[in-house]
């Protein structure tokens, strides 16, 4: 489908500020005057379908133990296909905005199910809604308080862009069309990043549990995979073979491994909001895949620092609770660490080794957790692991491969994301421009 740039003489003053300038033929309605607000419809039945309005649109809820969810959903408002089901403010300042049914089922109360007139889209109008959300904050500028926010009566003054039936047809149809277009494209460059990650995991522990040697080569390094005559049973039975030079350990006796600390009670001023100390936290060790960390966005007083346990700079660290546990990071600044995370002191093998052959259990650890139920990974936990212990000359040559390897998947990762962003702006700008008249479908 072809589009082109409205011209000048053919747009008119809309009076409205942050709207511009809009098609001559297009009307300014509020929401009254597009929707018919029926009395809402009451779930009486308990094997009503369950809906839920995602980022995606709306969905039938499958797993209702999962989320926001009640044992019993008689009571809540029914939806049938076509509706459109609204956000009238920003819950937990998610994303969600609107989405048009395809399903008949039931929803939380909280939301706003909608019915068009019958010379309005649904479709446009949740084009409608996602554009100018994107394009100007449409909602915050007429929310009420710090977070989007409307009750039925607020709702209905919204404005409504309303070009003709058939336009807004077609605007719809066009959008659905590009959109897929550009989903297509989105979804390709995601499975290209998980791909990237699982070849990384990949690598790391195969050359961290030595099924492939890292060996020097003209160019640098390359991997090669040993022989059946160069390994041994490691006598753990998940751990299999491993290169006949190889120790294995328990993480105990290579590094005294501790817990954090964390200032009580917590957001107490004599110890939190200072400037003084790097405030360590889970999210400060689990927001990235970088290796070091290298800043902070909090801090301790001194008074907290005594409260907490301070690392010096250089410090492997690993946070171990909750749903990101298992995350190494060497510190690349001193701190103080939380309660949520592990630090290893008196390192006995080369950090950085280290570093990789914890990244490596990172999953495992996780689902282990998980089958036994445990919240946490405690120190005696950590230390009971079974850690490999090369030669030292090959635990360096092992570090520096996967410093180089890592940091060139890495770069492709950030291409691939930073694409990704790029090709969400150009959807979310095409949609703005269609359903505020800056372009005109064509055919």
């Amino acid at each position: 489908m072809r589009y082109r740039y409205r011209e000048e003489h053919e747009m008119k003053d809309s009076g409205v500020e942050w709207l511009g300038k809009i098609p001559k033929d297009w009307e300014i309605k509020r929401n009254r005057h597009i929707f018919d607000f029926r009395r809402r419809e009451v779930n009486e039945y308990e094997d009503t379908t369950v809906l839920s309005l995602t980022t995606s649109g709306v969905k039938i809820k499958e797993d209702l133990s999962f989320g926001k969810s009640t044992e019993s959903y008689i009571g809540h408002q029914l939806v049938y296909p076509g509706d459109i089901v609204f956000t009238p403010r920003d819950f937990d300042q998610t994303p969600i905005l609107s989405g048009v049914s395809k399903y008949y089922g039931c929803i939380s109360n909280l939301y706003f199910v909608l019915k068009c007139k019958s010379n309005i889209s649904n479709y446009f109008v949740d084009y409608f809604w996602w554009g100018l959300k994107y394009k100007v904050d449409f909602f915050k500028n007429f929310s009420y308080g710090i977070r989007y926010g409307y009750n039925y009566d607020q709702f209905k003054d919204l404005l409504f862009l309303n070009p003709s039936y058939i336009e807004q047809e077609k605007i719809a149809n066009f959008l659905d069309k590009k959109t897929s277009q550009f989903d297509l494209i989105i979804s390709k460059k995601e499975e290209l990043i998980q791909r990237l990650e699982e070849a990384k995991k990949s690598l790391i522990s195969e050359v961290v549990t030595g099924k492939v040697k890292v060996v020097k080569s003209d160019d640098g390094y390359e991997l090669v995979k040993r022989s059946s005559e160069e390994m041994k049973d490691s006598g753990v039975e998940w751990l299999g073979e491993i290169p006949k030079d190889w120790e294995v350990l328990k993480a105990a006796r290579l590094a005294n491994i501790v817990r954090g600390g964390s200032p009580r009670p917590a957001g107490d001023p004599r110890y939190f909001g200072g400037n003084e100390v790097p405030w360590i936290t889970v999210g400060e060790v689990t927001k990235d895949e970088n290796k070091y960390l290298n800043s902070v966005s909090s801090y301790l007083t001194l008074l907290g620092k005594e409260q907490s346990r301070f690392l010096e700079k250089g410090t492997l660290v690993m946070s171990n609770s909750g749903a990101t546990l298992g995350v190494p990071k060497i510190l690349n600044i001193s701190g103080c660490i939380n309660d949520g995370s592990l630090a290893f002191l008196n390192v006995k093998i080369n950090k950085s080794y280290f570093y990789y052959l914890l990244k490596s259990r990172t999953e495992i650890f996780r689902k282990e957790m998980q089958i036994s139920g445990q919240p946490n990974l405690n120190t005696d936990v950590v230390k009971s692991l079974y850690v490999l212990k090369p030669l030292e000359s090959e635990q360096y040559i092992i570090a520096k491969y996967l410093d180089t390897k890592t940091v060139e998947i890495n770069k492709l990762i950030d291409k691939s994301k930073k694409q990704i962003e790029k090709i969400k702006e150009a959807k979310q700008s095409l949609i703005s421009e269609a359903v505020i008249g800056k372009i005109e479908i064509l055919d």
